[in-house]
């Protein structure tokens, strides 16, 4: 069992930056793929960013690129999500989870169904 807490929302205006940061239990961190998804009111949940077990790849959403950054810190059992240059539409509670797979290819990351356990979530609000 991995429990996950993400913390770092809040509202900002257009253009600002939030960092998110997700904290995991467990002292097995560094085997894990990390993701970060997103859900907007009345949308499907989204994938946002992975990062692999030791930070070399990391992988994002089309809209985000370039204005956000993931990255994880194993020895703090930690992963972060920096977003600049928010925009409303990155409007959405933000997940953290895991992918427990030993093999697993980038486009598995993207899915969410290849996620094993998921934080609860932290609202992100970008104001125009």
């Amino acid at each position: 069992q991995v429990q996950l807490i993400e913390s770092g929302g809040g509202l900002v205006q257009a253009g600002g930056s939030l960092r998110l940061s997700c904290a995991a239990s467990g002292r097995t961190f560094s085997s894990y793929a990390m993701g970060w998804f997103r859900q907007a009111p009345g949308k499907e949940r989204e994938f946002v960013a992975a990062i692999n077990r030791n930070g070399g790849n990391t992988y994002y959403a089309d809209s985000v690129k370039g204005r956000f950054t993931i990255s994880r810190d194993n020895a703090k059992n930690a992963v972060y999500l920096q977003m600049n240059s928010l925009k409303p539409e990155d409007t959405a509670v933000y997940y953290c989870a895991v992918n427990r797979a030993q093999y697993y290819s980038g486009s598995d990351l993207r899915s969410d169904a290849n996620y094993d356990y998921w934080g609860q979530g932290t609202q992100v609000t970008v104001s125009s």
